[in-house]
């Protein structure tokens, strides 16, 4: 957590510093005629992503699966359109990752990879009568007993 945070807060003064180096480089006009150009970019992206994720979805609960990876996809394009959205060339660079098609499958094969192992850990452990006894157990508790049914 003090690794985010210390890279939180590392961010904005790196993604500064590289702004003036390559300010000075090429020039000032340049520079922000780079920057404005991936904001005008990511918004465009975001509205067309989000359109075709959502009709993607559709499609796919129209015929009854569920659009894991379309929303994934929609995620991680979305996420890309927000770092293209904000001033600065590292964030640009982070945001054309997760547009490329390349990228994105692979990040979100490794994190469809990574749910599936915490999921099967989970179930490994969810028949351990320690861990049940820990938790409570799982069904109600049931009196036992008989009855009659009389009429008045």
């Amino acid at each position: 957590m003090r690794v985010f945070l210390i890279l939180l807060l590392l961010f904005p003064v790196i993604e500064l510093a590289v702004l003036i180096k390559v300010g000075s480089m090429i020039g000032v006009l340049a520079t922000l005629l780079l920057i404005v150009g991936s904001a005008i970019l990511g918004a465009m992206l975001l509205r067309v992503a989000g359109v075709t994720t959502a009709l993607r979805a559709r499609e796919r609960l129209a015929r009854g699966e569920t659009p894991d990876r379309e929303m994934l996809e929609g995620l991680m394009v979305a996420v890309g359109g927000v770092l293209l959205m904000l001033p600065g060339f590292i964030s640009d660079v982070i945001g054309l990752f997760c547009l490329l098609p390349i990228t994105r499958g692979l990040v979100i094969d490794r994190l469809r990879s990574r749910v599936h192992e915490q999921a099967a850990r989970q179930r490994a452990f969810s028949d351990d009568p320690e861990a049940q006894m820990r938790s409570g157990p799982a069904r109600p508790n049931v009196i036992e007993g008989e009855y009659e049914k009389r009429d008045n």
